[in-house]
């Protein structure tokens, strides 16, 4: 009796084991793609054209509702490096490979103090970096060139070429 109970688990796990290789992989690509892109797959030209109209036209749709949202390499980078220093999420990859910006350049705008008499530093691009560490040697000064690097544990360093740098948190 328990041999032929055994069986029907096995066969049942087998058959379970292989509907699930028969899904199609889950890529992240939105299901309205997907449908699109199977049109290829039709091999009569009439019905071929019909599914790139049908899909299309919902593709269109989907889009204006803005349940779809185009942006290109290009858009997606200077998202990414417009956020650098804030804690966000990877967004599956949206802003790179590995979805994140490993240092920026920039130039600095202006300078002030915090409540700690630590630097505040505005970039020419919008960003503001406050210092978080007591290190007292940096030459901050409008114009000149900074690098902001990601540090260790979720921590900045922004320094000027051939200076010692200066631990800092973007709050802006």
């Amino acid at each position: 009796m328990r041999r032929p109970m055994l069986l029907v688990v096995c066969c049942t796990l087998i058959a379970a084991g292989a509907a699930d290789a028969a899904a199609p992989p889950q890529t992240g690509t939105p299901a309205q793609m997907q449908r699109l892109m199977s049109c290829r797959a039709i091999a009569a030209a009439e019905q071929r054209l019909a599914c790139y109209d049908r899909e299309a036209a919902a593709m269109d749709q989907a889009i204006a509702r803005k349940d779809i949202v185009m942006i290109d390499k290009e858009k997606a980078r200077a998202a990414g490096r417009s956020l650098f220093g804030f804690s966000i999420p990877n967004f599956g990859g949206l802003f790179g490979s590995n979805g994140e910006v490993s240092q920026i350049d920039g130039t600095i705008k202006s300078v002030g103090r915090n409540q700690d008499g630590g630097w505040v530093l505005t970039l020419a691009d919008g960003s503001i970096w406050t210092q978080t560490d007591d290190w007292p040697g940096l030459d901050a000064r409008p114009g000149r060139k900074v690098v902001v690097k990601r540090g260790v544990m979720g921590s900045f360093w922004l320094s000027i070429p051939g200076e010692n740098g200066i631990k800092v948190r973007r709050i802006g």
